[in-house]
């Protein structure tokens, strides 16, 4: 039969077929994650390969876009699946309590069906292969004695929101019951507001939700109009009374399962005040379930000092000398013991480990109370991490060689001003985290987009190639500051919104430019890092009002300015209290007219001894014609700058600003290539 002359129903017959093929082909290669598992289990020193995880992402990529696919969308779709397979084997290394009755796992969570809670418990046990009887309760602590007491196999349990913060029940009920946490589940909350039917959000007068939902909403809620907000016993069973009370002026804050479980409508989506909202879960059981040593885990303890001078710094100390890296630290009131605490103290550790088990045995004699709640698969770190199911920069670690700052050196930087900025005050490199990428590390960090944010087609279009190429930050310009008053001055706001969005979409950190003091904190709800031009660089106001924000700042050197003038502008942002500066080298004003500037490389290793923060090196402003920018950037990863910053346009000719030196995507690709060989 002819292509064009098929019905939709033969094409969907069609396409039944092709998904039964995907799911018994996600069976086969189940099948033989468990077949690995059990071999890794007799011989293999750890269960992740992150470089062979890398290599098959970077293949399985390059074939779906020889095939037409949406690449980007097969890399996440495979980080899912290769996160899946890492947690099935993971759950070969484990004693598992088996359950006290045959047949489901008996999971209990507090809310009713809908409940973030209950969708946390199917993420979580889903790889177990086994069904699951879940139950709801009206509050943690019932369900946590149905645990305590074998009513329960398993429970969920909130324990923090990257938005409110922790829950202080949660941990106050671990210190009360005598449970043991053996896993954790980070879980990403999308809150929805839900209503009888569709109306418009301004018919709503009253809005019903759990506590920490409409914490963690409360700036869409406070714009709304004439409108109550009440506090409810759950997100799931807000949207409950909502249907039952059959007033169409109510709404309720709740997941979009919820809604689709009672009935009722999503009447506006993605209200929570952080885009990325993510609640922690704790899985609480009866009895400690021992993890195998090779596994990446996570141990939790409660702990109350002793009421003498440097007690809890002692304390900690035992986990620092023995290499263990906290991960949180929680204080809470000691119960009948006024003013004094409990600390609650997560690290990266297994109890199965001979180090971890001395250091609780020394920490033990420091303090008066000690409960160990379990050792459990870490799913806050490494592979497993929030954002993780970005794959990882395709760019192999380049050699930094051994750094050795003499005596003399560290004495000349004694002198400088710029004290903060210095190796004599750091000695380590700084390595700044965003969201999934690592400034300062290894590997090199590749920065791409459009000078200026054109439209939406033009900044997805670019979003969507440079994320393909293995990009890891996308840039674009919003505010420009031009030379002369007539020529393209940016979006502004509205181009913030678009690069946003694209950032979001391709699952890219953005950054972009600040020119004034006013737009800083604005600006920095929504962007990654915050950017100084060079024109910027001693805007003395603006470096001020940008050491007041948690957000990085990448400061581009001056067009004629020197490296000690540089860290000093630097130290402005430091001496303020963001210690999260990126410098970037993006060229000087020489006599020479060949180039655009002269693109100072010489100054990478300088700055290497000199400072400890990372560098960034910027060949399109340096080059300014986009024939030099590809050697040029890799000059700069050959001496050593932690990254590079390029600009990449649809079609450069036709570009607002700054066209001559923007990358084509066939030109980018080809960098990327190159960079990874």
């Amino acid at each position: 039969m002819n292509q064009k002359n098929k019905t939709i129903e033969t094409l969907r017959t069609e396409i039944d077929q092709a998904d039964r093929a995907v799911i018994e082909a996600l069976a086969k290669r189940e099948n033989l994650v468990a077949q690995i598992a059990e071999s890794k289990h007799e011989s293999a020193p750890q269960i992740r390969d992150e470089l062979r995880e890398t290599a098959v992402l970077q293949h399985l990529t390059e074939l779906a876009g020889d095939l037409g696919l949406d690449t980007y969308f097969v890399g996440k779709l495979y980080r899912d699946i290769m996160n899946h397979s890492v947690r099935i084997q993971e759950e070969r290394f484990r004693d598992r309590v088996p359950p006290e009755q045959a047949g489901a796992l008996r999971i209990g969570y507090q809310g009713t069906e809908g409940a973030y809670s209950s969708l946390a418990a199917k993420q979580h046990f889903g790889s177990l292969g086994k069904a699951l009887q879940l139950r709801g309760y009206e509050t943690f602590a019932d369900m946590m004695a149905a645990v305590r007491d074998g009513a329960l196999d398993y429970g969920m349990l909130p324990v923090e929101n990257t938005t409110a913060g922790s829950i202080n029940e949660a941990y106050d009920l671990l210190a009360q019951m005598d449970v043991k946490v053996v896993g954790e589940e980070i879980f990403k909350v999308e809150h929805c507001l839900v209503a009888l039917e569709e109306v418009h959000v301004s018919q709503i007068r009253r809005v019903l939700s759990h506590p920490q939902a409409l914490l963690q909403c409360s700036r869409f809620l406070s714009g709304l109009e004439n409108c109550q907000v009440e506090s409810y016993v759950d997100t799931a069973m807000a949207v409950q009374k909502v249907r039952e009370e059959r007033n169409l002026s109510q709404a309720a804050v709740a997941s979009e399962e919820a809604a689709r479980h009672f009935g009722l409508y999503v009447i506006q989506r993605d209200i929570a005040n952080q885009r990325d909202n993510y609640t922690r879960f704790v899985v609480v059981a009866k009895q400690v379930e021992a993890v195998d040593a090779r596994v990446a885990c996570k141990t939790s303890i409660i702990f109350a000092v002793r009421d003498e001078k440097g007690a809890l710094l002692s304390a900690l100390n035992v986990l620092a000398a023995h290499g263990l890296n906290l991960t949180k630290l929680e204080s809470r009131p000691r119960p009948n013991v006024p003013w004094h605490y409990l600390f609650y103290v997560d690290f990266q550790g297994n109890l199965a480990n001979d180090g971890v088990a001395q250091a609780l045995r020394e920490l033990a004699g420091l303090t008066e109370y000690l409960k160990v709640l379990g050792a459990y698969p870490e799913r806050t770190g490494g592979g497993n991490q929030v954002g993780a199911e970005i794959a990882p920069s395709p760019l192999i670690p380049l050699p930094r060689g051994e750094r050795e700052i003499s005596a003399e050196t560290i004495k000349l930087l004694e002198k400088k001003a710029y004290r903060l900025a210095s190796r004599a005050t750091r000695v380590e490199d700084t390595l700044i985290q965003v969201q999934h990428v690592v400034i300062g590390g290894d590997r090199p960090v590749i920065m791409a987009g459009p000078c200026s944010v054109e439209s939406r087609e033009q900044v997805m279009a670019v979003a969507k190639k440079v994320k393909e190429c293995g990009a890891d930050i996308l840039r674009g310009g919003v505010f420009k500051p031009r030379t002369s008053p007539y020529d393209f001055q940016g979006l502004g706001y509205e181009g913030l919104d678009l690069l946003y969005e694209a950032g979001r979409q391709y699952g890219m950190p953005i950054i972009t430019e600040v020119m004034h003091p006013n737009d800083v904190k604005r600006v920095a709800e929504k962007a990654d890092i915050i950017q100084i031009g060079a024109r910027n660089m001693q805007n003395f106001s603006l470096l001020k009002e940008l050491g007041t924000i948690d957000r990085p700042v990448m400061l581009k050197r001056g067009l004629m300015s020197t490296i000690d003038e540089w860290l000093n502008a630097a130290e402005y942002i430091l001496a303020h209290g963001n210690q999260r500066v990126i410098l970037c080298e993006r060229g000087i004003r020489t006599f020479e007219t060949a180039t655009r500037s002269t693109l100072d490389l010489s100054a990478v290793p300088v700055l290497k001894e000199r400072t400890h923060l990372p560098v960034i090196v910027d060949p399109s402003h340096a080059a300014g014609t986009w024939q030099y920018i590809s050697p040029l950037a890799e000059a700069a990863l050959a001496v050593g700058a932690h990254g590079i910053i390029v600009e990449v346009h649809p079609e450069p000719k036709k570009a607002l600003s700054d066209g001559p030196q923007a990358l084509k995507f066939d030109t980018f690709a080809a960098l990327m290539s190159r960079l990874r060989r």
